[in-house]
């Protein structure tokens, strides 16, 4: 991801998990420069007691060699058993390129950013955009963690919107 920073366009990478039977994403980071140093220290954070991977058993990764201390720290420091894919084979992982994608032609590619705080922000609304106010199709057309709001026949429609209003959700108001 590109962003403009003091020192000019910077290219941002971004770490996303996902729990594939829900559905459930997690930014794990966000760095410039994706080192040894600050992927074994996602993984620490991940793994570490309330971690998104605390019950996990088992990573999908793909073979990019930035991933490699990822794999060591799982192997050497936890029960969590990193499943690598294939060569070239993104289908393989397609939960989370649609959801990347999903991420990118929704939010991302719509808008400017101006320093990693306001990308950073913008990845956390649209992290609970996706988890309470969008329909998942592999889910049955569910929302992943629905509100109190869902499934209600009477009263008047309301739309929350976030990002100023470049995602909506719509429902009913209590009556």
């Amino acid at each position: 991801m590109e962003i403009w920073t003091k020192s000019g366009l910077t290219t941002f990478y971004i770490m996303v998990v996902m729990e594939l039977k829900s559905r459930r994403v997690e930014t794990a980071g966000i760095t410039t420069n994706p080192n040894t140093l600050w992927v074994t220290q996602v993984a620490r954070d991940l793994t570490g007691s309330d971690g998104f991977l605390e019950n996990a058993t088992h990573l999908i990764l793909d073979r990019d060699t930035c991933f490699q201390p990822l794999r060591s720290f799982l192997e050497e420091q936890t029960s969590i058993e990193p499943m690598l894919l294939p060569p070239k084979s993104p289908n393989m992982n397609a939960y989370l390129e649609r959801f990347m994608r999903s991420l990118k032609s929704e939010c991302l590619n719509k808008m400017i950013f101006f320093g990693q705080h306001s990308l950073e922000r913008t990845l956390r609304e649209y992290v609970a955009h996706y988890h309470a106010e969008r329909n998942h199709q592999g889910l049955e057309n569910q929302l992943i963690e629905p509100g109190e709001e869902v499934g209600r026949v009477v009263g008047t429609i309301e739309c929350r919107e976030r990002l100023g209003g470049l995602l909506k959700y719509y429902y009913r108001d209590a009556a």
